[in-house]
């Protein structure tokens, strides 16, 4: 299960990203008090993320092959500060993340991820907003 979830955030292949969210998948952002429910909402901010994070890699995992929890630890770089972090990760029955929370460290690097996050946010909900109508059209 989350080794097809590295290897699409790896590639890059967002679609594929987004084919791994439960439709009610809540994303817990380590920047903002609110959980996100929802998978519009959940790809728009991956999508985001991506755009943010310079150098993204995965380098460690913890959990078990067949773990419904699982945890990838990540090292990237946002406006020039490194950063390390961690995406935690609940598959449902389906197979399908239906919990995602991202933390990072340290504060200054957290920080600026927060600010680059701030200047995405039109675009996310712009993004999240098509993604709904379009599903609500077919």
């Amino acid at each position: 299960m989350h080794q097809r979830f590295r290897a699409a955030v790896e590639s890059r292949n967002l679609d594929n990203v987004e084919e791994l969210l439960a439709d009610d998948v809540v994303f817990t952002s380590p920047v903002a008090f609110a959980p996100y429910p929802g998978r519009p909402v959940t790809a728009a901010i991956l999508r985001a993320v991506l755009r943010v994070f310079e150098d993204f890699r995965y380098v460690r995992e913890i959990g078990g092959a067949e773990d419904r929890d699982h945890a990838l630890v990540f090292e990237a770089t946002v406006n020039g500060l490194q950063l390390t972090g961690c995406d935690f990760l609940h598959f449902d029955a389906d197979g399908r993340i239906d919990e995602f929370t991202v933390m990072v460290r340290p504060l200054s690097a957290a920080q600026a991820l927060a600010a680059r996050m701030a200047e995405q946010y039109p675009r996310i909900q712009q993004e999240a907003r098509e993604a709904i109508e379009s599903k609500a059209s077919e």
